[in-house]
């Protein structure tokens, strides 16, 4: 299921309001921070805000920078992004700027809701998802169909909300000003519910004149079948720990990252690593921790190849140890093939003792990169 890099951009008062309740909008924003967020519009393939935030501000949504614009039709591009904005109803508005500059826009909507948007004659693409909105759905079309893989988020919070909490967001952009609200009627970035992702990792904190930007991402495993963005960074991560093993005609090169449920990286490794011509990148993360560390049997492994079920080198498979730590959740990118072991099995012997495998095939391309000899 490959999904665009989801991308949330919001700014925010020091309470946490994206505006207050005059009819006016509130500008959170400073000049230079207007253009950081034109310079980001122009990185993207495609630009999503929600129908409230059409309703609310009526925005053009556009790069304003005419360099920048011409740099994306130099590099193939159009000069704008794809705008797309999800509608459960249909209801909008035919004259809001929205559709009447830029480039394409796409509508997701609902059956019904598709059918009142081509009533209504507004100038867009109207996809239908079904009987209801469906995320997933709308970034897999995305990808897939209309070749998006940067999204940028722009709106408002109940679109934010409904991405963080289903772990949908690869990063989040916040920027703070130096002011209060303190309405409680006005709107906030995110809503009441339970989120995945858990703790966020702060990898930015710039100033820029007066307001402050924070980049965030999510570091916690998902907890069910689905995968989330944080799965897909820690899987991206062991896939880059692959390229760290030294060659071999013998054995794949294999990246391994133990990570705890709260979102803490636990311990990493890599195939043949620290000179050991025969360590598995799973057992060599493995061997770092403590057997008895509490965290573990809630921990997840990711390894850019399937954890073997059968080796020659060591008595015990990397399965037989996941097993033997407890650890109850395995993603994975690629299936291990029968170049060295015929009918591998990881995936079955763990599944079969209870531990949720989750494997992300957008994935494997990258984990067989440092392998392609061996193919």
């Amino acid at each position: 299921m490959p999904y665009p890099y989801v991308l949330l951009s919001a700014a925010v008062s020091l309470d946490g309001y994206l505006d207050d309740t005059t009819p006016e909008r509130l500008l959170l924003s400073s000049r230079a921070d207007f253009d950081r967020v034109d310079e980001v519009r122009a990185s993207v393939d495609a630009i999503l805000i929600g129908a409230g935030t059409i309703r609310a501000d009526n925005p053009r949504l556009l790069v304003n920078s005419p360099e920048r614009r011409a740099a994306r039709e130099a590099a193939g591009q159009p000069a704008y992004p794809l705008k797309v904005t999800v509608s459960g109803s249909g209801d909008l508005d035919p004259a809001a700027n929205f559709w009447h500059t830029g480039g394409e826009k796409v509508v997701y909507t609902t059956d019904k809701g598709a059918d009142r948007v081509r009533a209504l004659g507004i100038a867009a693409d109207a996809v239908a998802l079904g009987p209801e909105l469906d995320w997933r759905r709308l970034l897999e079309h995305l990808h897939d169909v209309r070749g998006v893989r940067r999204l940028m988020v722009e709106g408002g919070g109940t679109v934010h909300t409904q991405l963080l909490r289903q772990g949908l967001a690869d990063e989040l952009q916040l920027v703070l000003a130096p002011l209060f609200v303190g309405d409680p009627a006005a709107p906030r970035l995110f809503g009441p519910g339970g989120y995945q992702g858990g703790r966020l990792r702060l990898v930015e904190s710039r100033r820029i004149e007066d307001v402050v930007l924070n980049r965030y991402e999510p570091t916690a495993p998902g907890a069910g079948p689905l995968p989330t963005a944080a799965d897909r960074h820690w899987l991206a991560l062991a896939c880059a720990l692959a390229a760290d093993c030294p060659p071999s005609d013998t054995a794949f090169s294999v990246g391994a990252v133990i990570v705890a449920a709260d979102g803490t990286e636990l311990a990493r490794g890599h195939s043949r690593e620290a000179g050991d011509p025969v360590v598995h990148a799973e057992e060599a993360a493995l061997a770092k921790l403590d057997p008895a560390d509490p965290r573990l049997p809630t921990a997840t492994v990711y390894s850019s190849l399937e954890p073997c079920a059968r080796r020659s080198s060591r008595p015990a498979p990397c399965a037989r140890l996941i097993l033997d730590a407890g650890v109850g959740r395995v993603v994975t990118a690629w299936r291990e093939p029968d170049t060295f072991v015929t009918e591998a099995d990881g995936t079955g012997l763990l599944a079969a003792r209870g531990v949720d495998v989750l494997l992300l095939p957008e994935y494997e391309e990258r984990a067989k990169e440092p392998n392609h000899h061996l193919l």
